[in-house]
């Protein structure tokens, strides 16, 4: 399983940048979706990417939340990912809203975690950071894609 933070799924929405756009779609439709997990404060996150940045309507923006809330596993912050946030920040200086994602990540039991805002690489509690825009796909990202049987 792997979890998507919140500039996956704006660049998969058109946001800025269409060869990350095409990237972001070919990796989300690649793998099956019981496997893609988003953290629900990434569903907020993005609201607010397409209404502020992308200047979407609330009620366009509503529709495009709720597919991607259809199309994949959803996970709510507990109290105890919220506890875990919490250690992250103070012993690895990460933000509080990038840790939180991450927590809720290892809490789901997830691999990887794909974004382009940590260091690439970095581990915790079995979740690895992959920035899935690299120019080469790290290696656990391909062999998930590959593993669905559709790498390119």
């Amino acid at each position: 399983m792997l979890a998507l933070d919140t500039n996956v799924l704006a660049y998969a929405e058109g946001v800025n940048d269409a060869r990350r756009q095409t990237r972001a779609l070919e990796i989300i439709a690649t793998l099956p979706s019981g496997m893609v997990l988003v953290p629900v404060q990434v569903l907020g996150e993005l609201h607010r990417v397409l209404t502020v940045k992308a200047g979407r309507t609330p009620e366009a923006a509503r529709d495009a939340i709720l597919s991607w809330m259809d199309a994949l596993v959803c996970r709510d912050t507990s109290s105890s990912a919220l506890l875990s946030a919490l250690d992250l920040v103070a012993d690895h200086r990460l933000s509080f809203w990038d840790a939180l994602i991450l927590a809720v990540a290892a809490e789901a039991g997830c691999r990887l975690l794909l974004t382009e805002d940590l260091h690439e690489g970095f581990t915790w509690h079995g979740v690895t950071v992959v920035n899935p825009f690299a120019e080469t796909i790290h290696p656990l990202l391909a062999g998930m894609m590959n593993a669905a049987g559709h790498i390119h």
